[in-house]
Parts: C-alpha cells; structure tokens; sequence
C-alpha cells in the first residue's frame, strides 16, 4: 500500500467519522451531511482510480 492510498484511506475513515456524528446530531444539518458525503465520495474515487492504477 503506498502513502497516498494509506492517507486517503485515513481521511476516508475521519469523514466517516464526522458524518456518522454529523447524522446523529438533533437537528442535523442537511447541507453539513451532504457535503461529507460528497467528501468521502469523492476520496472514495480517488482510491479507487489508484487502486485500478496499481493492478493495470
């Protein structure tokens, strides 16, 4: 596993994280939670293009 996959994989878990407490608020906020999402979507990608990069 290289650096960059083992630090993308780290902020995928801290956005997890975040969002996981973010939902769990009384009143989440909708706009807060989508934008995790489409974070950790987005690292998720990412790790996913290098995955197929590395076995190609």
């Amino acid at each position: 596993m290289t650096d960059t996959m083992f630090r993308l994989l780290h902020r995928h878990q801290q956005l997890d994280e975040q969002l996981h407490l973010a939902a769990r608020r009384l009143r989440p906020d909708p706009y807060e939670v989508a934008r995790l999402k489409k974070l950790k979507l987005a690292v998720k990608d990412r790790l996913t293009r290098l995955a197929g990069l590395r076995h190609a």
